[in-house]
């Protein structure tokens, strides 16, 4: 495999081109156990049928593992709003159609949101009150099975030449409750800074999945809070500053 292509770099990875692959090689400090659980992940999803990329192998490189997949040639969703920006609002509610259709299947072997979110909420930066206030509020809410992405945002979208949407970055995936999903989504564009993109986004979700706004708004604390345990330092205070927007009866 050939690692001269750089295609995109993030925290403690590295994604270059070889040809038809993509190899997504992970920093050595990189936990093993995350890396087979993404794969794991992504494999999982390919069995429902949604257009992503296939596993194609699972090594290490110089000591480091590394994920290798098929490469999708396209532009991400991002990329065609910063071109097209007089086109954003169909590219928001393009989203918003992948995500409903990711959300229309099942994977009942994924780990389960709620837990996730649990263990998250328990290792963040809060006051052991709030925290267990967040905890009584997760355990409230209602339990579904809904496949959730986890990081879905117009990054995570490559759209082919022939206008076919594939789906990148299965990492965080779980199955849940959809509205959680959609919370995470829109604090997302939030912390690009992009308002307006979020609250066209909500509108759009809500309206297609017949969801009340003040029902995803309720996951918003919650989401922000499991959220902060990673990111840096500006993106933890912003996310914890949400926690307490939303009142509760």
């Amino acid at each position: 495999m050939k690692l001269d292509r750089v295609i995109a770099v993030r925290n403690n990875k590295t994604i270059y081109r070889d040809g038809d692959a993509c190899i997504k090689v992970f920093s050595k400090e990189y936990s093993k156990a995350d890396v087979l659980n993404e794969a794991l992940n992504q494999s999982r999803v390919e069995e429902t049928g949604l257009n992503i990329p296939k596993i194609l192998e699972v090594t290490t490189l110089d000591g480091k593992w590394a994920i290798v997949s098929e490469f999708i040639k396209g532009k991400t969703l991002a990329q065609l709003m910063e071109e097209n920006p007089d086109k954003k609002l169909p590219y928001i509610e393009t989203l918003v159609d992948i995500q409903l259709d990711i959300q229309s299947k099942t994977c009942p072997l994924l780990n389960k949101l709620k837990d996730k979110m649990n263990a998250k909420i328990s290792a963040c930066d809060l006051d052991a009150t709030t925290r267990y206030d967040l905890h009584t509020r997760l355990d409230g809410m209602p339990k579904h099975n809904k496949l959730c992405h986890g990081d879905l945002n117009p990054s995570n979208i490559i759209i082919t030449g022939d206008d076919t949407p594939y789906v990148i970055d299965w990492a965080h995936a779980t199955q849940g409750n959809a509205s959680a999903d959609a919370a995470r989504t829109y604090l997302l564009f939030w912390l690009k800074g992009d308002i307006e993109g979020a609250r066209n986004y909500l509108e759009f979700f809500c309206g297609k999945s017949n969801t009340a706004k003040q029902y995803v708004q309720k996951w918003m604390p919650i989401v922000a809070a499991s959220q902060s345990v990673k990111g840096n330092e500006k993106e933890r205070e912003f996310l914890l500053s949400w926690v307490n927007v939303v009142e509760y009866e």
